[in-house]
Protein backbone atom coordinates (compact mmCIF):
# COMPACT_ATOMS: atom_id res chain seq x y z
CA UNK A 1 0.00 0.00 0.00
CA UNK A 2 1.43 3.38 -1.00
CA UNK A 3 2.02 5.92 1.72
CA UNK A 4 0.67 9.42 1.52
CA UNK A 5 3.18 12.25 1.25
CA UNK A 6 3.78 14.07 4.53
CA UNK A 7 1.39 16.94 5.23
CA UNK A 8 2.56 20.52 5.15
CA UNK A 9 1.69 22.78 8.07
CA UNK A 10 -0.98 24.69 6.14
CA UNK A 11 -2.22 21.94 3.82
CA UNK A 12 -5.75 21.72 5.16
CA UNK A 13 -6.95 24.96 6.80
CA UNK A 14 -5.98 27.52 4.15
CA UNK A 15 -7.33 25.53 1.23
CA UNK A 16 -10.57 24.62 2.99
CA UNK A 17 -11.50 28.24 3.72
CA UNK A 18 -13.62 28.67 0.54
CA UNK A 19 -15.51 25.46 1.30
CA UNK A 20 -16.18 26.55 4.87
CA UNK A 21 -17.33 29.96 3.62
CA UNK A 22 -19.67 28.37 1.08
CA UNK A 23 -21.09 26.09 3.79
CA UNK A 24 -21.71 29.05 6.10
CA UNK A 25 -23.55 30.81 3.27
CA UNK A 26 -25.55 27.65 2.57
CA UNK A 27 -26.51 27.48 6.27
CA UNK A 28 -27.96 31.00 6.05
CA UNK A 29 -30.29 29.79 3.31
CA UNK A 30 -30.90 26.36 4.85
CA UNK A 31 -30.70 26.65 8.67
CA UNK A 32 -31.58 22.97 9.14
CA UNK A 33 -28.15 22.15 7.72
CA UNK A 34 -26.39 23.60 10.78
CA UNK A 35 -26.88 20.65 13.18
CA UNK A 36 -26.03 18.22 10.39
CA UNK A 37 -22.71 19.94 9.66
CA UNK A 38 -21.97 20.17 13.38
CA UNK A 39 -22.52 16.42 13.68
CA UNK A 40 -20.05 15.77 10.85
CA UNK A 41 -17.52 18.15 12.40
CA UNK A 42 -17.87 16.43 15.77
CA UNK A 43 -17.36 12.99 14.23
CA UNK A 44 -14.22 14.16 12.42
CA UNK A 45 -12.63 15.66 15.55
CA UNK A 46 -9.16 14.57 16.64
CA UNK A 47 -8.98 12.18 19.54
CA UNK A 48 -8.02 13.88 22.79
CA UNK A 49 -8.43 17.28 21.14
CA UNK A 50 -8.62 18.92 24.56
CA UNK A 51 -5.05 17.84 25.35
CA UNK A 52 -3.29 19.70 22.50
CA UNK A 53 -3.25 23.30 21.35
CA UNK A 54 -5.31 24.92 19.92
CA UNK A 55 -7.72 23.02 22.24
CA UNK A 56 -10.47 22.91 19.63
CA UNK A 57 -12.25 19.81 18.27
CA UNK A 58 -10.58 20.08 14.85
CA UNK A 59 -10.00 17.08 12.61
CA UNK A 60 -6.57 15.47 12.42
CA UNK A 61 -4.79 16.40 9.20
CA UNK A 62 -3.77 12.79 8.51
CA UNK A 63 -7.37 11.62 8.89
CA UNK A 64 -8.74 14.28 6.53
CA UNK A 65 -6.02 13.48 3.99
CA UNK A 66 -6.89 9.77 4.19
CA UNK A 67 -10.63 10.49 3.81
CA UNK A 68 -9.99 12.67 0.76
CA UNK A 69 -7.72 10.00 -0.71
CA UNK A 70 -10.34 7.29 -0.28
CA UNK A 71 -13.15 9.49 -1.58
CA UNK A 72 -11.43 11.33 -4.43
CA UNK A 73 -8.22 9.41 -5.11
CA UNK A 74 -6.01 12.32 -4.03
CA UNK A 75 -4.89 13.19 -0.53
CA UNK A 76 -5.03 16.92 -1.27
CA UNK A 77 -8.52 16.93 -2.79
CA UNK A 78 -10.96 19.55 -1.56
CA UNK A 79 -14.62 18.51 -1.92
CA UNK A 80 -17.18 20.98 -3.25
CA UNK A 81 -19.47 22.49 -0.62
CA UNK A 82 -22.56 20.82 -2.08
CA UNK A 83 -20.95 17.38 -1.59
CA UNK A 84 -20.09 18.18 2.04
CA UNK A 85 -23.68 19.32 2.58
CA UNK A 86 -25.01 16.14 0.93
CA UNK A 87 -22.73 14.01 3.10
CA UNK A 88 -23.94 15.86 6.21
CA UNK A 89 -27.58 15.24 5.28
CA UNK A 90 -26.85 11.57 4.58
CA UNK A 91 -25.00 11.18 7.90
CA UNK A 92 -27.92 12.77 9.75
CA UNK A 93 -30.43 10.48 8.04
CA UNK A 94 -28.34 7.35 8.71
CA UNK A 95 -28.07 8.29 12.36
CA UNK A 96 -31.86 8.33 12.55
CA UNK A 97 -32.17 4.99 10.70
CA UNK A 98 -29.72 3.26 13.05
CA UNK A 99 -31.88 3.91 16.11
Amino acid sequence: MAELPPPTDDSVPRHWAPVVGALVARCLVEPTLVPKLLLVAWRFRRRRWWARAPFLPLPATDYVRWRMHTAYGRHDAIPPAHEVASYARWTWDMRRVAR
